[in-house]
């Protein structure tokens, strides 16, 4: 009687890549302190790391061909993510410039006439602001977001304000509402990124 050959081992799905997208440049940003604070919850459930762009240009269509090194990098990460997480702080009521520039970089055709690497992305935002709460940037992005077909996770958007000891320590001091918001946050995203998964 012969043995039989052990069946190959199924590889292990492969984590999911979620790319965290900070608004705000300032290195000890309350949003960027949410934003490492989300990465470490996610490290044993996906593979997640907050996007570096400080070099990205101002978008100018006569500096657009060839496309500038900075730019191409960050399109490549965003490519390759399977998610965007945004981290959004409220600028005068509105989206930061600095967040809304990079955007419209990520929006554009590629050197090869692709499309956007941006189009059709699933997404999902959270925040740290004033006493809105960040709510207006938020609800600002979602018209983009819907002009460039992006998937937004049916959860809702974690939104808080800062204290006045975090303004002027710039420490983000998470409480157990915020963390747990996250959680839920991050636990929509992860399902909703399996389901379709499912359905490729």
């Amino acid at each position: 009687m012969t043995s039989q050959s052990p069946m190959p081992e199924q590889s292990p799905h492969p984590k999911p890549r979620i790319l965290a997208i900070v608004g705000s440049l300032r290195r000890q940003s309350l949003n960027r302190q949410m934003a490492e604070y989300v990465v470490a919850q996610l490290s044993d459930r996906a593979d997640a790391e907050i996007l570096n762009w400080r070099d990205v240009p101002l978008f100018n269509q006569d500096d657009e061909r060839p496309t500038p090194a900075a730019v191409t990098r960050v399109r490549e990460q965003v490519a390759k993510s399977d998610a965007l997480w945004i981290f959004a702080p409220e600028y005068n009521h509105g989206v930061p410039g600095p967040l809304k520039n990079l955007i419209d970089w990520l929006s554009r055709p590629l050197d090869d006439g692709s499309p956007a690497v941006i189009i059709g992305k699933t997404a999902t935002v959270s925040g740290v602001g004033g006493s809105s709460c960040a709510r207006y940037s938020h609800g600002a992005l979602l018209p983009t977001f819907d002009f460039l077909q992006m998937h937004i996770v049916p959860a809702a958007f974690t939104s808080m304000s800062f204290t006045r000891t975090m303004f002027t320590t710039s420490t983000l001091n998470l409480d157990e509402a915020n963390k747990a918001s996250l959680e839920n946050q991050a636990t929509a995203l992860l399902a909703d990124l399996e389901k379709q998964a499912q359905n490729l």
